[in-house]
């Protein structure tokens, strides 16, 4: 009851602050037209008009809520408002002006009384809210500052496009942060010394250093949505050297469905440094989500770290069924209890199996009849899959042609099949039964109606069982870090980015094409570590760094993935076909029994010679 009785007392008080500045813009408009008192007929036409414009306008002012408008967090879409709202009597009264004869000269307003009186309605009507929000926010910083001691951090935004604009808002709103924007620092020249948001642009990049001194700036915030892992190292260096620390407003793929938000600001990890350039996948959504919207999707694999970033990116894109398969149950249980957590249109159905498993395979694919696969299970841990040979092609190759066997049996549309770099001149048993299972895929395509595809990739930065946990759990336990070779590279890309380049892909893929996604430049083992352990809080020097050796079937340099001179683009970036797998179908299906009789008998000998004997470029190390 008492909250009632303070908004309408609240809005009382709008009301007669409204009326008062209505009263001041009419009268005044007069005073300031005739330089004094009106003359005659005018001043006659003042005191009998200024009652009903006055209602008018408190009537239009509540016709068009801005009574509902909190004053504290007016904006500029509510001046927009008031606007509308005092347009109506201003055009009456123009048309009044211009259409009435001269004996209603009581009606007949001069213009430019009418001009004045509308702009000083705007600006009272207005300003009085402006002025109301002021007092708020000085009031908060006031409170703030008395009841935390003053804590206040100084922070210097680096960016002054669309995300720095949004985050300077939002962070002079949540004071509760301690936070205070001393100013914004941006590599284009033609913004320099102008002011977004009320904050000043100081310099550029280069001048961090002196811009830190000068200011007392205790952390910068990197506020450019879309920046390359590139400036962003060469941000947080420039950083370091100012002995600041530097955080980040999240890139394209956290944003894809919202706005910048300060409580997404974060700490600068592995991802920004040795991630990628933003892949234009916007432009292209509607494109991609007509193809998967309303299909049966089936992903297998999908408790892995590709499989269940598939299910969540997919999720968004209006399946009509999201069918998730593992053979691990913990793993698809964590993505199930997650995807079905959130608001979902499409039916989800989390299924364990193992896709060697034929008859269990079958089953699903008759139940839920799949329109589209994406086949991301497999065995990919290269050093492990030695001492496992069996179980690398029984899992790689076997499982691989039971899944596009019943693709083709029960309609599937799409095939997706998630390969990988080490099927290139494979040196490992896993990187060679991976190449095999491309070949498999790349044969059914010929046959069949199936839109078969196959997409090859290299390393995702932090995905399970890959160098960059390791690392983060070495350095946890105070080191050493384990790095096979000093001069050891590999491609990388994130999580995020390989799915959506993946799905992306899927779209368009038709006849046992393979896709392959630009990796970018190659990454050096040793700097990932002393990156991660910069991250991580220490020095140069404090974490030891351990050398143990190349492990079996392991490659000191990967192979270069996207020749542009030999593959064909795509209408997506950083999306290139491959040239297609040369090989004897006649010969490599003989062998392919071999090698899968071999792998259900264990005989790791037999497994080696199968494998040279496809002529799939099988050179073990």
């Amino acid at each position: 009851m008492v909250t009632i009785h303070k908004i309408f007392l609240n809005k009382v008080n709008q009301v007669f602050l409204d009326i008062f500045v209505f009263l001041f813009a009419f009268f005044s408009s007069y005073f300031i037209r005739f330089e004094g008192i009106p003359p005659g007929n005018n001043l006659r036409q003042l005191l009998i008009l200024f009652p009903y414009i006055v209602l008018a306008r408190i009537l239009l002012f509540r016709i068009f809520s801005v009574y509902s408008i909190v004053w504290k967090y007016i904006s500029i879409n509510d001046a927009i408002i008031i606007f509308k709202a005092s347009s109506p009597i201003t055009v009456l009264l123009l048309l009044g002006r211009i259409l009435l004869p001269d004996e209603l000269s009581l009606l007949r307003i001069p213009f430019s009384v009418i001009a004045l009186e509308i702009l000083l309605v705007l600006i009272g009507a207005s300003g009085i809210r402006m002025l109301r929000r002021l007092i708020h926010e000085l009031s908060r910083r006031e409170t703030f500052s008395t009841h935390d001691n003053g804590k206040i951090m100084r922070v210097l935004l680096i960016g002054a496009g669309d995300a720095g604009n949004l985050a300077a808002k939002e962070l002079k709103q949540r004071l509760d942060l301690g936070l205070n924007v001393v100013g914004f620092v941006d590599d284009d020249s033609l913004k320099f010394n102008t002011v977004i948001q009320g904050i000043k642009v100081l310099g550029n990049t280069a001048r961090i250093p002196e811009i830190v001194k000068k200011h007392n700036i205790e952390e910068a915030i990197i506020t450019i949505a879309n920046t390359s892992s590139k400036d962003i190292r060469r941000i947080v260096d420039i950083c370091e050297g100012a002995k600041i620390k530097a955080k980040i407003v999240p890139g394209f793929f956290e944003l894809l469905d919202d706005k910048v938000k300060v409580s997404k600001i974060r700490e600068i990890n592995i991802d920004d440094l040795l991630g990628r350039s933003v892949v234009n996948f916007e432009n292209n959504l509607p494109e991609v989500t007509n193809h998967y919207r309303n299909k049966r999707i089936l992903v297998t694999g999908a408790g892995g770290s590709i499989g269940t970033e598939l299910c969540r990116q997919l999720s968004p894109l209006w399946p009509k069924e999201l069918i998730m398969v593992d053979k691990d149950e913990n793993s698809i249980f964590e993505i199930d209890a997650e995807l079905n957590g959130e608001s979902n249109a499409y039916n989800l159905s989390a299924l364990v199996s193992d896709i060697r498993n034929l008859e269990r395979l079958e089953y699903i694919f008759k139940r839920y009849r799949p329109d589209v696969i994406f086949h991301a299970a497999a065995h990919k841990q290269v050093p492990l899959m030695e001492f496992n040979m069996s179980e690398a092609v029984l899992n790689n190759a076997l499982g691989t042609k039971n899944v596009a066997q019943l693709a083709v049996k029960y309609g599937v549309k799409n095939f997706i099949y998630i390969s990988t770099d080490k099927a290139v001149n494979p040196t490992s048993v896993m990187g060679a039964s991976k190449k095999v299972g491309e070949i498999i895929i790349q044969e059914m395509a010929t046959k069949n109606d199936t839109k078969f595809s196959c997409v090859r990739f290299g390393n995702v930065l932090g995905s399970r069982g890959s160098v960059v946990p390791l690392f983060q759990n070495q350095i946890a336990k105070g080191g050493p870090i384990t790095v096979t070779h000093p001069d050891v590279t590999r491609y990388f890309m994130s999580i995020s980015e390989a799915v959506q380049l993946i799905i992306q892909a899927g779209a368009i893929g038709n006849k046992g094409e393979i896709f392959v996604l630009d990796m970018g430049n190659p990454i050096k083992i040793l700097d990932l570590a002393k990156d991660l352990i910069r991250l991580s809080g220490f020095e140069d020097g404090d974490i030891e760094i351990k050398y143990i050796g190349l492990r079996q079937g392991e490659k000191l340099y990967e192979e270069v993935l996207v020749d542009e001179e030999r593959m064909k683009a795509t209408q997506f970036q950083k999306i290139f076909i491959g040239a297609p797998l040369h090989v004897d179908i006649s010969k490599f299906s003989k062998t392919l029994n071999s090698l899968l009789q071999a792998a259900n008998k264990f005989d790791e000998r037999r497994i080696i010679e199968s494998l040279e004997g496809m002529e799939i470029g099988y050179n073990k190390t």
